[in-house]
């Protein structure tokens, strides 16, 4: 009787054990690696979602319906036709878009960041996309300078290569940082600033609106070695590279040049230094590729932007 029964709880036992073991080879082969690195197999697309702010015309914003749209929502979604990548795009705040790349809630941010030492310390970057500089705006009028900051409220973005320009060379300015350029723009115009620093592709595309229309560049665009911005993923990602090359091949293809030209008339450096012309009159820029200088002489806005 016993022998009986123990030869019945190991004809049970046998099949179990086996099921058991085959269950857990399923749940390891199938368990992905977190992020979008899980999705890199070679018969699977890959899945990444990254991260914009949606307040920073006209690279990212949203239009009258809610969806994201601007110069860097069309270039993610080139980059990820190239990649052949399933590529989700939301926005977030300025200042939660690292921690949560960091923090795994998504796999990547465009969102008109420049490279900076400080950023390198804690992501990494891919080749730059764009070259900007950065400008004052006034009212028209007003006879504020770079030059002559100290003690005015000065308005600019958190966390910006311009608000650090501002902390780092204009300490005794009564800065005033905001968390978005909308924030920033409703303040200087509202009169609760006298100045505003900014980037200068998106502040002069403000200067073409309604609410800019009374509002102009004080001086010259201020170069900095921080005016190149970057797609920023985690540090060792395999996606950096990907995305390296996707870039790469867009630039040779002519879907690089075609999607920046239709922003802004030419391509990377050249195209923030011809948005500057914004009125009718003659504008003289310098024009900077490299370690050449060429002077462009822009008619009006329209050839700017055509």
């Amino acid at each position: 009787m016993t022998i009986s029964i123990l030869k019945t709880k190991a004809f049970w036992l046998a099949p179990l054990s086996a099921a058991m073991l085959m269950l857990a080879g399923c749940n390891n082969s199938a368990t992905p690696e977190d992020g979008a690195a899980a999705d890199t197999t070679a018969d699977a697309p890959m899945n990444i979602k990254i991260a914009t702010e949606s307040s920073y015309k006209p690279f990212s914003y949203t239009d009258a319906d809610g969806k994201l749209i601007g110069y860097e929502i069309e270039l993610v979604d080139a980059l990820c036709a190239q990649m052949k990548a399933k590529c989700e795009v939301i926005s977030q705040d300025w200042d939660g878009l690292i921690p949560g790349l960091n923090a795994q809630k998504f796999d990547a941010i465009i969102a008109g960041m420049s490279i900076t030492p400080e950023r390198k310390e804690v992501v990494e970057f891919t080749d730059p996309y764009f070259h900007t500089g950065i400008i004052l705006i006034g009212k028209k009028g007003d006879d504020i300078r770079v030059d002559a900051l100290k003690g005015q409220p000065i308005a600019s973005q958190r966390s910006t290569v311009a608000s650090q320009y501002l902390q780092d060379e204009h300490a005794d300015a009564d800065i005033k940082l905001y968390d978005t350029q909308d924030n920033a723009y409703l303040d200087l115009t509202s009169g609760r600033v006298r100045a505003m620093m900014s980037d200068k592709v998106t502040g002069i595309d403000w200067l073409k609106t309604d609410a800019g229309k009374d509002y102009e560049v004080k001086g010259q665009e201020i170069s900095t070695d921080e005016d190149a911005m970057g797609i920023a993923l985690r540090k060792g990602d395999p996606l950096v590279a990907k995305f390296n090359k996707a870039l790469a091949e867009l630039k040779e293809n002519g879907t690089y040049d075609q999607i920046t030209g239709s922003y802004f008339g030419t391509s990377s450096t050249a195209a923030a230094q011809k948005a500057v012309a914004t009125t009718d009159d003659v504008k003289e820029v310098m024009v900077v590729e490299g370690d050449d200088a060429v002077e462009v002489k822009e008619e009006s806005a329209e050839a700017a932007t055509n």
